[in-house]
């Protein structure tokens, strides 16, 4: 049974606990029984492993408790994994020089409250249940304010630290926000549907995936769910406090829901959408975007694809010329490193909310 010990060196300017995570333990961020033990050295550590297969090939990476706080290179951008033979001795050690979120503060008492709505929220127009929570403002009880709401996808990465693709921090990016005064937002945070993830963020009309359930998912959002949001919640109902957002498939629905229902949701928020699936979708909007009036936070980084940020630019002009300047407000954001995972999205989270929701204070 081989027996390998894995080194680190790295930065000391951050005092979280450093894990593994990988081929081994089903890629789990802040495993317990994977974290790794500091050595005598300042800023190095190591673990010792015990291999069944003399002869495997293990990948893995390094986080500091989740994928928010996952390894980058040296130049802030995506690490590649780590890449090992359990039957070769493992003598040199890793080096990590950047962290995901190094150091993002928070203070405890301001973490939203999060209440389940419902594990099982009906949708009616697909024959579906989904999980349905709510981030509420830490002092939500204590007040009688009445707040905006902004709808996000993938419910599932928002704020779990165990979501097997990482997660966004939603939570304890609020609870920073509210310290510096931009903590009164809900969250509601809409699972997907796993299996059917795909076919529910697909638009109806025409695009490369084939028709979707885009439609009757958008639906059921703005005339299902909303109005039991702002029945149940303290909320600002009207559009220009209302908005919605997600990023990869999720952006993508965001702005099909945008499109659908102006009187909706004047506050979008798009994260690396996936355009190529809908390449024609600017010239959809011209009958719509006439009513739509409104912000939209469009992100995306140099480093996902080749098609990423042209796509958007494209996306962004044609928009612009079908509505005019006077109807709308669009903040173009682009990562010359970004690639497309959770962490970079939890990153660009705060700056999109200032802007999206704060910018008039």
């Amino acid at each position: 049974m081989p027996q390998r010990t894995l080194k680190l060196i790295t930065t000391t300017d951050d005092d979280r606990p450093v894990y593994v995570a990988g081929t081994f333990n089903n890629w789990t961020a802040g495993d317990a029984a994977y974290r790794l033990e500091a050595d005598d050295k300042p800023g190095t550590y190591r673990r010792t492993f015990h291999f069944d297969d003399p002869q495997k090939k293990v990948e893995y990476k390094y986080t500091r408790g989740g994928w928010e706080g996952v390894e980058l290179g040296a130049h802030g951008q995506n690490a590649l994994n780590h890449t090992r033979q359990t039957g070769e001795t493992w003598r040199i050690p890793d080096k990590v020089e950047n962290w995901a979120s190094p150091g993002l503060q928070y203070q405890t008492e301001l973490l939203p409250r999060i209440e389940v709505i419902s594990q099982d929220f009906e949708i009616p127009e697909l024959i579906r249940t989904r999980r349905v929570a709510a981030l509420l403002p830490h002092d939500y009880y204590e007040t009688d304010k009445h707040y905006p709401v902004l709808y996000l996808q993938d419910g599932q990465n928002l704020f779990d630290d165990y979501a097997p693709y990482g997660s966004w921090g939603v939570d304890k990016r609020m609870a920073s926000l509210a310290e510096r005064g931009m903590g009164d937002l809900i969250i509601v945070a809409i699972d997907h549907a796993e299996a059917q993830r795909v076919s529910e963020f697909t638009p109806a009309f025409r695009n490369r995936l084939g028709k979707g359930d885009g439609r009757a998912y958008t639906r059921f959002l703005a005339e299902r769910l909303k109005p039991y949001i702002d029945q149940h919640f303290r909320t600002k109902p009207e559009p220009e406090h209302t908005g919605i957002g997600g990023s990869s498939l999720g952006g993508l629905i965001s702005i099909y829901a945008g499109i659908l229902y102006p009187n909706v949701y004047e506050r979008i928020m798009v994260f690396s959408p996936s355009l190529w699936v809908t390449p024609d979708i600017p010239f959809t909007l011209m009958k719509f975007t006439h009513r739509y009036r409104g912000r939209i936070y469009l992100y995306g980084g140099e480093a996902e694809s080749q098609t990423m940020v042209p796509n958007m630019e494209r996306f962004r002009d044609q928009l612009l010329a079908q509505t005019g300047t006077t109807k709308l407000e669009l903040n173009m954001a682009v990562d010359p490193l970004g690639q497309h995972n959770e962490a970079r999205w939890g990153r660009e989270f705060p700056r999109a909310i200032e802007w999206l929701y704060f910018a008039d204070r």
